[in-house]
């Protein structure tokens, strides 16, 4: 069966598609792709995977045209970036109107 490979880097990302064999899980098929030679970064003890966008685990068996995704971690949380937006956005109001 055919199942891809994603990694995304801010300003690269690699899709490699590949055929395995019925039975094989999340790990088997990132390994089998060479992405991790490719990427030294890669720690799947510490990152996460998915399957088109769904938090998976490793040993997850794959099915046919699966897309297995590896996420890399976050720059900075997005939720904390928006409360810091709207508090420098509160502070330039509250300077216009003194």
């Amino acid at each position: 069966m055919i199942v891809e490979v994603a990694y995304a880097l801010a300003e690269k990302q690699s899709l490699i598609s590949l055929e395995v064999e019925e039975g094989t899980t999340l790990k088997d098929a990132i390994e089998a792709s060479g992405i991790l030679e490719k990427y030294n970064e890669i720690d799947l003890s510490k990152q996460q995977v998915g399957i088109f966008s769904k938090f998976a685990t490793l040993d997850t068996v794959l099915r046919e045209k699966d897309r297995v995704e590896i996420y890399r971690s976050l720059i900075a949380d997005p939720k904390e970036v928006r409360k810091e937006r709207a508090a420098q956005v509160k502070a330039m109001r509250s300077i216009k109107k003194a």
